[in-house]
């Protein structure tokens, strides 16, 4: 049977990025990303909101970015898979930690300290996408637009009457 590991997180750092660099040069950024539930109640009826903090690794040129372009109160779209991990703490009593290890990261919202004038956000939003690194665009030569194609003659419509009526429902 297939199985998928897919986490989708929507919220709002924390605090800033905690930035590493392994022996190679390749880049770790940490962030705390809290997210938000709505629920009523039931004995009150009371509408109260429950907040989850995530956990999330990046790595190599999208913890880069991480470390650049986010802060504490960014908002971000985050998929990546779940992975747990097993750790000693400091009185020596085996513990789990579950991490989402991000494999695509979306800027949400505005862009605030990054020279956007407008409250719109200077035009930042599901546009950010860094997935991969991203090639420069080059702007292809304009050239005249083709020809219009000749348009191929209709087929005649089929002639029902030439079926067979053995149809099986």
């Amino acid at each position: 049977m297939a199985s998928v590991n897919k986490v989708i997180i929507v919220g709002n750092l924390g605090r800033d990025p905690e930035v590493r660099y392994m022996p190679s040069g390749d880049a770790i950024a940490n962030i705390a990303v809290a997210t938000s539930y709505k629920s009523k109640d039931r004995n009150t009826g009371e509408q109260k909101e429950l907040t989850e903090w995530h956990r999330i690794s990046f790595f190599g040129r999208l913890a880069e970015i991480v470390a650049q372009y986010l802060k504490k109160g960014s908002s971000v779209y985050v998929e990546g898979r779940l992975q747990t991990r097993k750790y000693t703490d400091k009185d020596g009593i085996e513990r789990y930690a579950t991490d989402v290890i991000a494999e695509n990261m979306q800027m949400l919202g505005g862009r605030q300290g990054m020279g956007g004038g407008d409250s719109m956000g200077g035009g930042g939003g599901m546009d950010d996408d860094y997935s991969a690194p991203q090639q420069p665009r080059q702007q292809a030569p304009r050239q005249a637009p083709p020809a219009p194609a000749a348009r191929p003659q209709p087929k005649p419509a089929p002639n029902f009457s030439d079926m067979d009526d053995d149809i099986p429902f």
